[in-house]
C-alpha cells in the first residue's frame, strides 16, 4: 500500500453526495440513532452543489382530496412505459406524502400556497392531476437549504471537496470496507472505512453536447459501481428535458433547464418560422411527456427549421406577463441575463440531457448486491422505468434517501468495520496517478468535444444500430487516448485538469453502458427511441436491461406485482 500517500479515517455511516438523497439519509440515520458517527462526503461544498439544488419545478405528491396515491402510481407506471419496478414506484408515491409533510412541518420548507392556505400544486406534463408542490421555480434551493441547515445543527461530519474514486471491498470481496477519496484541496488520498456506505452521488448525463447538470457531475457513482461488479439497469433510458436554454457556445448557461411549468401553464413551442408544431406530434401538444416533446423538437431541428442558434423557441407572450414574471421569477431573471425576454418575447431552447432513469439494481430498503452498500437518488435504477415524470425526481431522492438512512441505521447495529483489500487500494491509486506518468502530453478539450458529439449524434434522442456501434468505436478510441494522456502540471492541489481527466474516465465508462444497453434493446420505449425499431414491444412481456462492466447485457422480465398492462388501480381506488 502507498502509505505515505494515504490518510485513514473511520465512521459508522458514510454518505457519498449531499443532494436530497444524501442529506435526508444523514438526517434519518441520525434520528434513528443519534450516537452514530455519520459522515457526508461531497465533491463541492455541502448545501451548495448537486442536482437537487438545481431543481426548479417541484415535487410530485398526492395531497389534494380529488387526487390519490393510486392515481400518482398509475401516472408513474404509464409514464415509465410499464418498465418501473412496481414496488419501488409504490414506495415512491406513498412515502412522498410523508416526506412532504416532514419537509414542511419538521424541516421548515416554505412551499407556495393557495388563498385558502392549502399547498399550491401546479401542472406538470404527463400527469393526470396537478400535483406538483413548489416554491416558485426555485424549489430545489428551498429544500436543500433547509436540509443543510439541519445537518449542520446536528453536527454531522462533513468531508467537503473530497472526490470519491473507488469503492473498496474487504479482503474476501463479499462486502464493502470503505471508500477511497482524493482530497481536492491538497491532492492527498484518503481512505474512509465505514460499516455502511450510501451511494448518492447523483447521475448527471454531462456526456452529451447539451446537458443540464453542472460540469462537476460526471456519473462517478455509477462508474464506481460498475467497477465494483454491480449491475446497472435501464441504462439506455436517458431523459432529455425539452427546454434547455440555448444562449450560444460562449456561455455555460446553454443547456440549463427552463422548467416544465412553463409548458404546463400554457407555454408554446415554436419552430424557426415562429409556428407552433407540437399539436402535429401529439394530442397533448406541449403537455406531452418529455420523451415525446424532445423527439418532436429534434425532428423539427433536423428538418432545418430552427432558431438562429440551431434550436427552437418557447413563447409565453400570449399569457399574462405579470403572471409569468411572478410565477417564474427565477427563469425570467435567468433569461434576461442571456438577453431574452421570457415574459414578452421568444427564448431559444434545445432538448438537453437531464436525468438518468438507469442506475444500480436495488431492493426497496435501498440495499444493493454488495453487503454494506446502499443506494438512493439518481444513482438508483428502477423507480422511473423508461421515462421519469417531471416532479418525480426530487420526490425519489427524498423518499429513498430517508429509507436508506433508516436502513443503514438498522444495518450497522450488528456490523463491525471491515479490513480493506490493500491491493484494491493500491490499484485505485495507481489508476488515479496514471496521468502524472510520462507519456504524450494531451489536451483534454478535443476528447471532451468528441464525447459530446458522439453521444449527442449517435446515442442521444434518436438512435439506430449503426450509430450505436459507431458510438462504441468512438468511446473505445476516447478511452485509449485518455490512457496515454499525461498532464503538464504535477501539482495535486486543486488540479482541475486532473479532475477533468477523472471526469472523462467516469463519463466514458457510463457512456459505454448507455450505448451498449441501447443496442441491446431492439424496440422503442419511453426515452429510448430506435429509428430502426420504432415500435414498442408487447407491454405484457416487458423486460429491462441489466448490464455489467464488461458489457454483458441481460434482459430481465418486469414483475407486475400490483397492476398489469391493460389494468388500472383506479378502478378499485376509494
Amino acid at each position: 500500500m502507498v502509505e505515505e500517500k494515504l490518510k485513514a479515517l473511520e465512521t459508522d455511516v458514510l454518505i457519498l453526495g449531499s443532494g436530497g438523497a444524501g442529506l435526508f439519509a444523514a438526517l434519518h440515520a441520525h434520528k434513528a440513532n443519534p450516537g452514530l458517527s455519520i459522515t457526508v462526503a461531497v465533491k463541492g461544498l455541502l448545501g451548495k452543489c448537486g442536482c437537487t439544488r438545481m431543481v426548479q419545478g417541484g415535487y410530485n405528491v398526492a395531497l389534494a382530496r380529488e387526487d390519490s396515491v393510486e392515481r400518482h402510481f398509475m401516472d408513474t407506471i404509464e409514464g415509465g412505459k410499464w418498465l418501473p419496478d412496481q414496488e419501488l414506484a409504490w414506495k415512491l408515491v406513498t412515502l412522498a406524502v410523508e416526506r412532504i409533510r416532514e419537509l414542511e412541518n419538521e424541516l421548515g420548507c416554505f412551499f407556495d400556497r393557495n388563498p385558502d392556505g392549502t399547498v399550491h400544486q401546479k401542472a406538470f406534463a404527463g400527469q393526470s392531476f396537478d400535483r406538483t408542490v413548489h416554491k416558485g421555480d426555485l424549489t430545489g434551493i428551498e429544500i436543500v437549504n433547509r436540509l443543510a441547515e439541519q445537518v449542520w445543527v446536528r453536527k454531522i461530519g462533513r468531508l467537503e471537496e473530497h472526490r470519491a474514486v473507488e469503492l473498496i471491498k474487504n479482503s474476501s470481496a463479499d462486502a464493502i470496507s470503505g471508500v477511497l477519496f482524493i482530497d481536492m484541496r491538497s491532492g492527498e488520498y484518503v481512505f474512509v472505512r465505514a460499516k455502511a456506505v450510501l451511494l448518492a452521488t447523483g447521475g448527471g448525463p454531462t456526456m452529451y453536447k447539451y446537458h443540464t447538470p453542472s460540469g462537476d457531475k460526471s456519473c462517478d457513482g455509477l462508474a464506481m459501481a460498475l467497477r465494483a461488479g454491480l449491475r446497472l439497469r435501464d441504462m439506455e433510458m436517458v431523459q432529455f428535458h425539452p427546454t434547455g436554454l440555448l444562449a450560444g457556445t460562449h456561455t455555460r448557461m446553454t443547456g440549463t433547464v427552463l422548467e416544465e411549468g412553463l409548458r404546463g401553464s400554457g407555454g408554446h413551442l415554436l419552430n424557426g418560422a415562429r409556428e407552433r408544431f407540437m399539436p402535429l406530434y401529439d394530442p397533448l401538444a406541449e403537455r406531452a411527456t418529455r420523451d415525446i416533446v424532445s423527439r418532436a423538437m429534434f425532428s423539427e431541428m433536423r428538418s432545418g427549421n430552427t432558431s438562429p442558434n440551431g434550436g427552437l423557441f418557447i413563447s409565453m407572450r400570449h399569457l399574462n406577463q405579470d403572471f409569468v414574471k411572478k410565477q417564474f421569477r427565477g427563469m425570467v431573471e435567468r433569461c434576461a441575463d442571456c438577453g431574452f425576454d421570457l415574459a414578452g418575447g421568444l427564448v431559444e431552447v434545445v432538448p438537453t440531457a437531464h436525468y438518468m432513469m438507469g442506475g444500480l439494481e436495488f431492493a426497496p430498503d435501498c440495499s444493493t448486491g454488495l453487503a454494506g452498500l446502499f443506494v438512493a437518488g439518481e444513482d438508483a435504477g428502477g423507480v422511473h422505468g423508461a421515462n421519469r415524470l417531471g416532479g418525480n425526481g426530487v420526490a425519489n431522492s427524498t423518499v429513498f434517501g430517508a429509507v436508506a438512512g433508516d436502513s443503514m441505521a438498522a444495518w450497522v447495529r450488528n456490523e463491525a468495520l471491515r479490513q480493506p483489500d490493500p491491493a484494491a487500494i493500491d490499484a485505485a491509486i495507481a489508476h488515479c496517478e496514471r496521468p502524472f506518468e510520462a507519456g504524450a502530453r494531451g489536451d483534454l478539450e478535443p476528447l471532451r468535444e468528441k464525447l459530446y458529439d458522439t453521444m449527442w449524434e449517435k446515442a442521444g434522442i434518436m438512435r439506430d444500430a449503426a450509430g450505436l456501434e459507431s458510438a462504441l468505436d468512438d468511446l473505445n478510441s476516447i478511452e485509449t487516448q485518455l490512457r496515454t494522456c499525461s498532464l503538464a502540471d504535477s501539482n495535486r492541489s486543486f488540479n482541475l485538469t486532473w479532475h477533468d481527466w477523472l471526469n472523462l474516465q467516469s463519463l466514458t465508462t457510463v457512456s459505454r453502458a448507455i450505448a451498449t444497453a441501447a443496442l441491446a434493446r431492439s424496440d422503442s420505449r419511453g426515452a429510448h427511441f430506435r429509428s430502426d425499431f420504432p415500435h414498442t414491444g408487447a407491454l405484457e412481456s416487458s423486460s429491462f436491461t441489466s448490464i455489467t462492466v464488461d458489457g454483458r447485457v441481460s434482459m430481465k422480465p418486469v414483475e407486475f406485482t400490483r397492476v398489469r398492462p391493460g389494468q388500472s388501480l383506479l378502478k378499485n381506488a376509494a
